[in-house]
């Protein structure tokens, strides 16, 4: 029978300590519990399994920022750690409303230990219960791990797979993909038996929804994340049972998934890569993953960032261009973005990143769409520079007031990092106070100038500026007559103390101008 909280909570050693619950009280009767650990480290999370009543002395919380102790209890409850209890003293007096509100609202029960009881004797006293059931638990779970295996051999379809482990462990099973999608499911016998027979007694009908337990487990092809088994367990049932019988029903579901589905290594590797760079993971990392996913890890590369409300069905159009344009690809969607990354020819790198980015402008199906590619990289461990900086060239892009080298498109809004190349140096390096003050005494006179009169003399001298000083070129950009630009410039040139390209402060007006129109 499953130890559960108020056993804990009405335990001798446990009761000298004086436990309240603060929080999610009113769970404590039907939480059930897999062990007892204590710790101090708040950090502690992804050390846990799930199912743990954690003891601290709060020591370190009464350290701690108001932040870090919210996210302490929202990274135990997105654990499934049981339930936790701190001890108040001198160091803490009190359990902060912050943490009490965030795990009555996370749904994990918070107790306050208003006594100082050794931890050690609370755990040996009720893990030695614990373990006892355990033992139990571990000779089902190999039992349905066995039946598993027999029905995979006899050729079963995940479907049938997993309906041994919701028989075994009486709770809703589903495999699904790391986007969400469900690739097989079954429930329990009874369950269905109750739905059949609906309404003949109020006990058949399935537990409330609210009352479920839902637990987490990962499944693996090859050392890559690639689906997870989510087993919704009802309230009254053995969730420690459907914790260790469903993690010892991984190996069989990654043998199942790759003879059954071909869930596609490659792809599999490729996403698992991509979030791995945007989480900026050790090189070593990227390596390994980079190599599951085909793409070599010494070779040049560029990171893609797409912003769309349709990313997911763009994927299948930027797969495409990518197959054509790159030796070797990457993609991942996550939510409104669009993450990809390319290997290029070595030999002619460069080259190759201007095709990619002349094809994915003329893409139909970027329209409506804001996109930047990042810079070049020597190889896979810097992708995840090429990608954050493709990400703050999309953000400085959005606050520019007008159109700068690199942007546009006859479908959407490509840009290539390079072109703000500067502006992402000039940030990275100074503090937004010390960009104005560079840029106020860059072009003060001239700023000072179009406040007073409205005019756009700002913008006449970046454009010139970004043409390289071509002035014809720049009417052009402008729709000016060439005499109406050459007044401008007249001008221009007057309130900045003469013609730039007779002085060495060419380069200082360029990167202020640039740098004005992202304020």
């Amino acid at each position: 029978m499953p130890i559960r909280l108020q056993d804990v909570l009405d335990h001798p050693t446990f009761t000298a300590a004086d436990p309240i619950v603060r929080a999610a009280a009113g769970s404590a009767a039907r939480t059930q519990l897999r062990w007892i650990h204590s710790s101090e480290i708040l950090d502690i999370a992804p050390l846990l399994e799930g199912g743990e009543l954690l003891l601290t002395g709060g020591e370190a919380l009464a350290l701690a920022s108001e932040e870090q102790r919210i996210t302490y209890i929202r990274q135990l409850a997105e654990r499934g750690v049981a339930a936790l209890a701190i001890e108040t003293g001198v160091a803490l007096p009190s359990l902060p409303s912050s943490m009490v509100s965030a795990a009555e609202a996370a749904g994990l029960p918070l107790i306050e230990l208003r006594k100082v009881v050794p931890f050690v004797s609370v755990m040996q006293a009720i893990n030695s219960s614990l373990v006892s059931e355990s033992v139990s638990q571990l000779r089902r779970a190999d039992e349905a791990s066995h039946a598993m295996a027999v029905e995979l051999a006899h050729g079963g379809s995940l479907d049938r797979i997993l309906a041994v482990l919701a028989g075994i462990t009486h709770a809703e099973v589903t495999l699904a993909s790391l986007t969400g999608a469900a690739l097989a499911s079954a429930m329990p016998e009874h369950a269905e038996t109750a739905d059949d027979a609906a309404g003949s007694t109020a006990e058949s009908a399935p537990a409330p929804q609210e009352h479920t337990r839902l637990i987490h487990i990962d499944v693996p092809v090859r050392g890559i994340l690639a689906a997870q088994l989510l087993l919704r367990v009802p309230a009254g049932e053995d969730e420690n049972l459907a914790r260790t019988a469903g993690k010892r029903s991984v190996d069989i579901l990654t043998l199942a998934m790759l003879q059954r589905m071909s869930p596609g290594l490659r792809e599999v590797a490729g996403a698992a890569l991509i979030r791995a760079i945007d989480s900026g993971s050790q090189p070593w990392r990227l390596q390994h993953l980079a190599s599951a996913a085909g793409i070599p890890v010494s070779t040049p590369l560029v990171a893609l960032v797409v912003r769309s409300d349709i990313s997911q069905q763009l994927r299948t159009s930027v797969e495409q261009h990518l197959a054509r344009a790159a030796q070797s690809h990457a993609t991942y969607v996550d939510n409104a973005e669009l993450l990809a990354v390319a290997s290029l020819a070595g030999d002619a790198s460069e080259e190759s990143r201007q095709r990619l980015l002349m094809g994915l402008s003329e893409l139909p199906a970027m329209a409506g769409t804001l996109a930047a590619v990042g810079p070049l990289v020597a190889g896979i461990s810097d992708a995840s520079w090429s990608l954050s900086e493709a990400k703050l060239t999309l953000e400085l892009a959005a606050s520019a007031e007008h159109a700068h080298p690199g942007i546009g498109g006859p479908h959407g809004s490509l840009i290539d990092a390079e072109a703000f190349a500067v502006e992402r140096l000039a940030v990275q390096s100074l503090d937004p106070d010390q960009q104005r003050n560079f840029v106020r005494r860059q072009l003060g006179v001239l700023l000072d100038h179009d406040a007073q009169r409205n005019s756009r003399l700002l913008d006449t001298l970046a454009t010139w500026l970004d043409c390289g000083c071509n002035t014809a070129h720049a009417a052009r950009e402008l729709h000016l007559e060439r005499q109406s630009m050459h007044q401008r410039l007249r001008r221009i040139f007057e309130l900045c103390g003469g013609d730039p390209r007779d002085t060495g402060r060419l380069a200082a007006l360029h990167l202020a101008a640039r740098l004005a129109r992202l304020a």
